[in-house]
């Protein structure tokens, strides 16, 4: 018999595993120690569904042997678990503004303060499978002739080792293309060799912009900055209030006054920090301290 508040799935008849609350509960600190993601009881029933899948795959009996596995610190597993429970929703030119901002706003700010010889530094920090870095690198292939003379450079990391994978190596089914012009379509994609079809590759003036590295937002972070311009979005919305407090503190130290953060739609820095002025629909403009 299931214990109070217990979940169990049915697969092929009897169900195949029981997650109890206290295995819920350790989960959920585990999730929040390697990721710094904070989980609810609304996500118990994802959780359970993406975790079921590695239990299988290792033959365990319930989630107990596979929190002690994690407990053990396996490496090899710790990546799948952070891999499995995180989510990784994106799209071309998702939230269009920003890159508006950036195209009509950012780079002829840049361009002027240069003065033909400089640099510029974008940070995508969860770029998830890649889409989020390669529209910021097509708007900066644009407006090349705004960025003569200046080493531009996007840094595109993220948790999950498997997405980063797929973002790296640039190659993505033709639907995923819908939110792209048929001009940028045909400037930036490759259609792949045939026995490989409705799929295309990220041209390489695109993926040459682009550094991609496995970061976890918890841990330290290796780059020195300065970044003029943060994608940080739909990222803070699993973090709560004290972590989101501290991972900003850290970014603001890698932006000077006058440089810019990008947010969600749905999240803001309002009680959050002061070092960030809102001077946009989720634009951010890092204030002098």
């Amino acid at each position: 018999m299931n214990t109070s508040g217990a979940v169990a799935v049915s697969s092929n008849g009897p169900s195949d595993f029981v997650l109890s609350d206290g295995e819920y509960k350790r989960i959920c600190e585990l999730v929040r120690e390697h990721t710094g993601i904070a989980l609810f009881e609304s996500k118990r029933e994802m959780i359970y569904g993406r975790l079921v899948r590695r239990l299988r795959a290792l033959r365990l009996s319930g989630f107990a042997p596979y929190i002690a596995q994690l407990e053990k610190s396996d490496t090899a597993e710790l990546e799948e678990f952070i891999n499995a429970v995180t989510t990784n929703l994106t799209s071309f030119f998702r939230e269009s503004h920003h890159f508006d901002h950036l195209a009509k706003e950012v780079l002829p700010a840049i361009s002027r303060r240069a003065q033909g010889s400089g640099r510029l530094r974008i940070w995508s920090c969860a770029c998830s499978t890649g889409e989020e870095p390669y529209s910021a690198a097509m708007v900066l292939r644009e407006q090349k002739e705004l960025l003569v003379g200046i080493d531009a450079r996007i840094l595109a990391t993220d948790l999950d080792t498997q997405v980063l994978a797929t973002a790296s190596a640039g190659i993505y089914a033709q639907e995923r293309l819908e939110s792209v012009s048929q001009a940028r379509v045909a400037r930036y994609f490759q259609t792949l060799s045939e026995g490989v079809k409705g799929k295309v590759k990220v041209s390489p003036s695109l993926q040459e912009l682009i550094t991609f590295k496995q970061l976890n937002l918890m841990n330290d972070w290796p780059m020195r900055g300065p970044f003029d311009v943060i994608f940080c979005r739909n990222v803070i919305i699993y973090f709560d209030k004290p972590t989101q407090k501290i991972l900003f503190e850290r970014m603001a130290e890698l932006q000077r006054p006058g440089d810019f953060l990008y947010l969600g739609h749905s999240e803001s820095l309002h009680r959050v920090t002061d070092r960030y002025e809102l001077i946009g629909r989720t634009i951010y403009r890092r204030v002098e301290d």
